[in-house]
């Protein structure tokens, strides 16, 4: 804690970039820190679509439809509700920390302060490798996308270039990810939107012929198949799909003026998502009846008889699986290039703090820290893996190996956000004063750690229940992984639970600086 305390202290003020943006950092330390500091550079239209990009995903345009057929329309919509709601409380308590100390460790620079150095440096590196693998599963899965185009050539291809597209894009700067994603982003959501336009004309019966309106929503035992068993199962699916909201707190802290655009990105993106979420199953629901053996498609080779596809299709759009195959394109390489964004920046803020090998904590002139860019890059480069052992394969095993580990840090987040405003309390502080607060608290932290627990125990309970050794494994590794950092690093450095009184609330100086001017 001391060593975070100083470096909070010492972060240059006067570092400005050329663009007029204001330097910022992780945890930031050592004797360079003149030179190795991230840069403000994120508007709030930036944070807002990577937040938005962040959720929207395959899980969403092709998996939706095998949540429909195994709990029923009702079920799954009882299902990604109650995930919906678990992500505004998480999303809620993110919020009020990051608002409050914007900073590119984010996760792992709250862990550590309000919790233990010892639970930061586990979620540091759980998070880091979440979506470091999650860069390498996208790669994989592009392959896969492409070859619908170029059957002939191998998916290996396709992984390399696109991981040195994405690679050069986050190497340009803060701004150019930003901007990136925005577009990719972009894309994404207007597909979701002309989605649910087309949906809400066929339902009427405007487009596409004969409706069957709401009539796969008449018999209750057909729209909740399976009961609350089903629910619970479609329940583990759905949370997969909305990991990556997340990515609004590592983001902020390269936020021009975070203090006002993560608590506008966190009121306004949340309901966005909901709003996409539930609206397309209840449109998949009405148009495909949960019994068609269509929905059962979950993976990207599936694309033709995703649901976007198939009500894209039946709405006479022609060449509706070329343009989904496009968007889903898209949606992996913008999980791909927010996995690379947010893992560099995780490694760049634990070098900072002295939990990772000092060299990744360097940056270059544009604020980019390239030795942690590279590094995680380097992982990407098990998509190649698609090459040995099949691509189907190489995805699912890297996609189950990183799918806990999300799961994981949102635990972190409820947890550090409770002992955030227990700590800002017994420092004499006023909850009135946060830049953002989760007006749930603290029911909010409590509730979320709940709904978590039984997703982290129950997100693979099939492959339990039939002892199928190797699923469970991939499934469950990344806990006993964490656990073991956890109390590995606690034994080594000796570190204890965080004082409420010793806490460290300071935020980056530059924005403790601008507060004062506002202020005078």
């Amino acid at each position: 804690m001391t060593s975070i305390s100083r470096t909070v202290a010492e972060i240059n003020a006067d570092a400005v970039a050329e663009d007029g943006s204001s330097s910022a950092t992780g945890t930031g330390r050592g004797p360079e820190k003149t030179r190795n500091e991230l840069k403000r550079g994120l508007s709030s239209r930036h944070l807002q679509m990577i937040a938005i990009g962040g959720a929207i995903g395959t899980g969403l345009f092709v998996a939706s439809g095998g949540t429909i057929s195994q709990a029923g329309p009702g079920g799954a919509l009882v299902a990604y509700t109650l995930v919906g709601l678990m992500v505004f409380l998480l999303m809620q308590s993110l919020g009020e920390m990051a608002a409050k100390i914007p900073v590119a460790g984010s996760f792992q620079t709250f862990a550590t302060r309000f919790v233990s150095p010892s639970f930061g440096f586990a979620i540091g590196w759980n998070y880091w490798f979440n979506w470091a693998i999650t860069v390498a599963a996208e790669l994989v899965a592009a392959g896969i996308i492409m070859d619908f185009w170029f059957p002939g050539v191998p998916g290996w291809v396709w992984a390399g270039i696109f991981l040195l597209v994405l690679t050069g894009l986050n190497a340009l700067s803060a701004k150019s990810f930003g901007e990136s994603e925005f577009w990719l982003s972009l894309i994404k959501v207007a597909a979701v939107v002309l989605f649910l336009i087309a949906g809400v004309l066929m339902i009427f019966g405007i487009l596409g012929g004969n409706s069957p309106g709401l009539s796969n929503w008449d018999n209750p035992e057909q729209v909740f198949h399976g009961g609350w068993v089903s629910i619970i199962s479609v329940f583990m699916i759905a949370g997969f799909s909305f990991q990556g909201t997340e990515l609004v707190g590592v983001a902020a802290g390269e936020a021009k003026n975070p203090r006002r655009e993560v608590p506008k990105a966190i009121r306004t993106v949340f309901w966005r998502i909901m709003l996409f979420y539930i609206g397309a199953i209840f449109i998949i629901g009405c148009l495909i009846p949960f019994t068609d053996p269509s929905l059962l498609a979950s993976g990207e080779s599936d694309v033709a008889v995703s649901p976007f596809t198939l009500v894209f299709s039946r709405a006479g759009i022609a060449f509706a699986a070329a343009m989904m195959n496009a968007v889903i394109l898209t949606a992996i390489l913008s999980a791909g290039n927010s996995g690379l964004y947010a893992s560099t920046r995780m490694l760049y803020a634990m070098a900072q703090d002295g939990k990772a090998p000092r060299i990744f904590g360097r940056t270059n002139a544009r604020g980019v820290p390239i030795p942690a860019l590279l590094a995680t890059a380097a992982v990407g480069l098990f998509g190649f893996l698609s090459a040995v052992i099949g691509q189907g394969a190489a995805y699912a095993w890297l996609l189950n190996m990183s799918g806990l580990c999300g799961f994981i840090v949102w635990a972190g987040i409820a947890i550090s956000h409770y002992r955030f405003r227990r700590g800002y309390l017994a420092q004499g502080n006023k909850v009135s004063d946060l830049p953002y607060k989760a007006s749930l608290f603290p029911i909010g932290p409590f509730l979320a750690f709940a709904l978590l627990v039984l997703v982290i125990a129950g997100q693979n309970h099939e492959a339990v229940l039939a002892g199928h050794g190797m699923e469970v494994l991939s499934s469950y590794i990344g806990l006993p992984i964490f656990i073991a950092l956890w109390l590995g690093h606690r034994f080594i450095t000796k570190s204890k639970t965080v004082p409420l009184l010793k806490m460290d609330l300071a935020a980056p100086k530059d924005l403790e600086k601008a507060s004062a001017s506002a202020m005078r």
